[in-house]
């Protein structure tokens, strides 16, 4: 038996979804609501509906507005494809590549520029309700959400790689509860999913790239997760942000480098992150800020290299390397067990002659440091204009001219009662003794005192 709740956008009878598939949304949503009028018909009332979109490209020219719960939009693939390597490729060249565009479930979205600074306004798909309850279980899934090309910053860059252009994804505007964005493709979005005041939010295994801004949690929210995305955002933004958030999960996450940080935590408390691979391009990576406290960050894989791609050279995130890869001001956090790959040309090195530093605790009292590992290489750096190939070659290549001198762990004045353990020799650890617990790794050739020998 068919249902009446189950929706093809090329086969709706409003608007035409190739020329604006917002228009067709809207219209199936308002038939939605128009039906499901009942808020309690025999133990039910109001199931909500699923809408499902084909596999082509639909240009969206007037924004969703979603407005009711238990609502599932999917496509039949997240289509991400790199746009920002196209663009870098010169244009006469373009003839003999496969494809231009992203494919798959494609939304173009081509909405007039956020105006008055209010950036749900390019928003594709803004979600909206107050009142009680929450609106709850919309649920994103298996198509791509593609911005179709960047605009001048007034940079001097090339205008696709600025990273701005006032559109974002995905808006969710109110408290909500039970969401899900999963199997997504993002791409050339300057905010890709913004959602405020979430609720047991799953964004998972979705590919968001090539946006100014990847994922942020804004506002507030609880019990959340963030798990297996493939996640890199640009110079300018986050790749994944969090603010005022308790018992988020940040898991098993691949995020590219050349976004300000990796992971930016803003006032989140009792959370993890753990099991990351992390990459960047600067320092900065993992940053808990705004008293951060009672967190786990644990076996992540940090790489901090150089950019080998000609076209985004001397493009930073403005820090230095005294400021940590990973840079703590909160209480009561544990770092256990990560590795961390610096893997720089000591020639780069900001300020000039200084030492870099791996983890640092700004503020706050009461961490413990333990058992992380820190390989510090001095290599040459190279460039190239292959973005696929030199990026390859950087990661595979172990070989360096030396080792790099590292402060593994740096403790400012603003930090104590800290404990630091098999994370850095000696050397390696500036800590005030006086009020941080210290054990160093021991080095190559270190003998530990004989045991005491017991009388029988």
């Amino acid at each position: 038996m068919s249902s009446n709740n189950h929706y093809d956008v090329t086969t709706w009878p409003v608007g035409n979804p190739s020329e604006d598939v917002g228009e067709v949304i809207n219209s199936i949503i308002a038939d939605i609501k128009d039906r499901q009028t009942a808020t309690d018909a025999n133990n039910g009332g109001k199931p909500g509906a699923v809408i499902y979109i084909p596999p082509g490209d639909y240009r969206l020219r007037t924004q969703v507005l979603i407005d009711v719960s238990f609502l599932r939009i999917h496509g039949s693939g997240h289509g991400f494809t790199s746009s920002s390597i196209r663009f870098n490729v010169p244009e006469d060249e373009w003839p003999d590549l496969h494809e231009l565009w992203p494919g798959g479930s494609r939304i173009l979205v081509d909405l007039p520029p956020g105006g008055d600074g209010e950036e749900s306004k390019g928003a594709a798909f803004y979600v909206e309700r107050s009142g009680s309850p929450r609106i709850s279980s919309v649920e994103f899934s298996n198509f791509c959400i593609d911005g179709l090309h960047f605009a001048p910053d007034g940079s001097g860059m090339h205008p696709e790689n600025t990273y701005v252009n006032g559109k974002t994804g995905i808006y969710v505007a109110n408290a909500n509860d039970s969401f899900r964005v999963n199997g997504m493709g993002f791409v050339y979005l300057e905010n890709a999913l913004t959602i405020y005041n979430a609720d047991a939010l799953s964004v998972h295994d979705n590919f968001i790239a090539e946006c100014g801004s990847c994922i942020e949690l804004r506002g507030w929210g609880q019990a959340s997760k963030i798990t297996d995305n493939l996640v890199g955002a640009g110079p300018k933004g986050h790749s994944i942000y969090a603010e005022n958030h308790g018992g988020l999960l940040i898991t098993a996450n691949n995020v590219f480098p050349r976004g300000a940080s990796s992971v930016h935590l803003d006032g989140v408390t009792r959370s993890s992150v753990t099991n990351n691979r992390l990459h960047s391009f600067y320092p900065g990576m993992v940053v808990l800020a705004a008293n951060s406290s009672e967190n786990l960050v644990a076996t992540n894989h940090f790489l901090r290299d150089h950019e080998p791609w000609t076209p985004f050279l001397g493009v930073d995130n403005g820090l230095d390397d005294l400021n940590g890869l990973l840079c703590v001001s909160g209480s009561n956090n544990s770092v256990i067990g990560n590795h961390f790959s610096e893997i720089i040309d000591s020639q780069s090195i900001r300020p000039a002659g200084a030492t870099p530093v791996i983890i640092r605790l700004m503020a706050g009292v009461g961490n413990f440091v333990s058992n992380n590992h820190v390989v510090a290489m001095d290599v040459h750096a190279t460039s190239s204009g292959s973005a696929f190939e030199a990026q390859v070659d950087a990661l595979l290549t172990t070989e360096a001219s030396d080792g790099l001198a590292v402060t593994a762990v740096m403790v400012d004045p603003a930090s104590a009662r800290n404990t630091i353990l098999d994370s850095g020799s000696d050397a390696q650890v500036i800590a005030d003794r006086a009020v941080n617990a210290f054990r160093a790794t021991p080095a190559v050739g270190f003998q530990a005192a004989p045991e005491p020998l017991v009388v029988q």
